[in-house]
């Protein structure tokens, strides 16, 4: 009986480990650069689904940038909903660059859209 209840334990903590290893791989900010930048372009394309939404942005000379929002409840209470902009918009993104220099990827803290702001994750936000 013992040898079956650790059994089990152990394959419960083998599944949880693997669940939060998987989500914090993909949710975490781990991949990201510690430093904020700014980023100025135009909307190319809106992906409102989960796990979070996203925004392909073309900049002037630098290409097309992936921008990672929150997660669809956290990017819809920033204000930041399904037509709250479209293709051709302009938006500046403040957010952490991917580590990798050769990656366009961005998560976004803060998206200006029209001069409206949606806070993504206001407590992240750094202030000079």
């Amino acid at each position: 009986m013992h040898l079956m209840n650790a059994k089990r334990m152990a394959i419960g903590a083998v599944l949880a480990l693997s669940l939060a290893t998987g989500a914090a791989a993909h949710h975490g900010w781990s991949w990201a650069e510690g430093e904020q930048t700014e980023l100025r372009g135009t909307i190319e394309k809106i992906t409102m689904g989960g796990p979070h939404p996203t925004l392909d942005v073309a900049t002037a000379d630098d290409g097309v940038w992936l921008i990672e929002l929150g997660n669809p409840r956290q990017t819809a209470r920033s204000g930041f909903v399904e037509g709250s902009a479209k293709k051709g918009d302009q938006i500046i993104v403040l957010g952490n660059r991917s580590q990798k220099a050769d990656e366009k990827r961005m998560k976004a803290v803060r998206i200006t859209v029209a001069d409206k702001r949606y806070d993504i994750y206001p407590e992240r936000i750094q202030t000079n």
